[in-house]
């Protein structure tokens, strides 16, 4: 299928589309493919995300489940 007829069977699809959700969605790739939106949404962190963010952080360090700082310069440098 060439792209002329994929836009136009998409087109089709969008005009009969009753889904809200994934018309929401389609408009956010859409905001984002043109810069009409920052590609990310960054919002504070609530008192109680932050705290299991630490809780589970910690527990990572307790089981040495982390990386050195040699270690991600040279996983990036590759």
């Amino acid at each position: 299928m060439d792209l002329q007829s994929r836009k136009l069977k998409l087109i089709s699809y969008i005009a009969h589309l009753e889904n809200e959700s994934i018309l929401n969605e389609m408009e956010s790739v859409y905001k984002i493919e043109t810069g009409d939106e920052s590609q990310y949404s960054l919002k504070p962190f609530t008192q109680v995300e932050l705290e299991a963010r630490i809780k589970l952080s910690i527990e990572d360090f307790k089981n040495g489940d982390f990386y050195t700082q040699e270690e991600m310069e040279k996983m990036s440098a590759s």
